[in-house]
């Protein structure tokens, strides 16, 4: 726990224990929510090829859950630490321009 705390910035083991039921949360709510979306675009594990379903199902799981997270996150109090995380992602997903830098 001391090296999680100390790499995330986190003062108390109760912060870690609430980031863990925050991703696994939302890990559960995106993929449930995933379910009706891929029915809303047409596509069901029956009828489609299993090579485009799967794929597509876990590109839409991935959106909801980056997407979602922050939100999560929010009700559970730790908005600041998964927002921080999220911009991490993002820039290194290429959208650095987006986050401007605060100057000291």
């Amino acid at each position: 726990m001391d090296k999680l705390k100390q790499r995330w910035g986190i003062e108390s083991n109760f912060d870690v224990v609430l980031i863990f039921i925050v991703f696994s949360v939302n890990g559960s709510f995106a993929s449930y929510i995933a379910h009706p979306l891929t029915e809303l675009i047409g596509l069901d594990y029956k009828t489609t090829a299993g090579w485009f379903f799967w794929p597509v199902r876990i590109f839409l799981v991935f959106l909801i859950y980056q997407t979602t997270l922050p939100l999560v996150g929010w009700c559970f109090g730790q908005f600041r630490f998964f927002w921080k995380m999220e911009k991490k992602m993002l820039k290194r997903m290429g959208f650095k321009r987006f986050f401007k830098e605060k100057k000291n």
